[in-house]
């Protein structure tokens, strides 16, 4: 058991994780493409119109697991965060920072597929409701992170101020999920839950679910390519670093 324990532990060096994080890439895009080509074939071509709200509905198939994965991301991004500024592994700081870009892309397309929505539902783009705001929120904590980031050139300190800030901004997740519960608010109530059964066809469920995972899969291969070169930009002066450079 220690063994193994230690086996794995050793990925937490950059140079053991970086041949890794290579070879597992290909495999997480070519999942991204396999679950998202099912999931939009479901969206666009078996799942039925909805009685209410038309063929604008079939944005949610997109809207959904973007707002899923802007939440879950940004979670993630300050548990790295976190572990990196408690233990000071290099890896951890490297990793929070390559999830930073894609949470903001789907909390980005959250808030514009948001309101390419609400112009045929509510008959406008945005209101100032609590889940659009606080969504909103995230975006700019995404940005803050990454603009705090590169704004401090020691490394260190970047790491540890950016650290913090990610921890501070997780408050807004649980904000952003029950605002819908702990106010009156325009935006409808989740259609998927833990608690009860589904509010939606199961083949709408089935093209939701789909595509969140199309998204999860694009998620960990992008931040598996992006940490590669984040580990030679900071690891430029490592041997490891530099043979890698010279054998290119």
């Amino acid at each position: 058991m220690t063994q193994g324990v230690i086996h794995w532990l050793r990925f937490a060096s950059p140079q053991s994780f970086y041949p890794l994080a290579g070879r597992m890439t290909p495999w997480f895009a070519l999942a991204a493409a396999l679950f998202g080509a099912a999931g939009l074939w479901i969206a666009f071509f078996v799942a039925p119109t909805d009685a209410q709200q038309g063929e604008a509905y079939r944005i949610i198939f997109v809207h959904v697991p973007a707002s899923w994965m802007s939440m879950f991301l940004y979670v993630v991004m300050a548990g790295w965060a976190g572990i990196g500024l408690a233990l000071n592994t290099r890896l951890s700081a490297m990793m929070a920072h390559a999830i930073a870009p894609t949470g903001a892309m789907f909390a980005f397309l959250s808030l514009w597929t948001g309101a390419l929505w609400g112009r045929p539902t509510w008959g406008t783009y945005w209101v100032w409701d609590a889940r659009l705001t606080s969504e909103l929120v995230l975006f700019f904590l995404y940005l803050g992170y990454i603009a705090l980031n590169a704004a401090i050139d020691d490394r260190r300190r970047a790491d540890r101020a950016s650290a913090v800030l990610a921890l501070v901004g997780v408050v807004n997740v649980p904000i952003i999920y029950f605002s819908v519960q702990w106010w009156n608010t325009l935006h409808q109530g989740a259609s998927v839950s833990m608690t009860r059964a589904p509010s939606m066809a199961a083949t709408m469920l089935a093209g939701m679910l789909l595509m969140a995972l199309a998204f999860w899969m694009y998620s960990i291969a992008v931040a598996l390519a992006r940490v590669r070169v984040i580990m030679i930009e900071r690891e430029a002066h490592t041997d490891w670093a530099l043979e890698l450079k010279e054998n290119r």
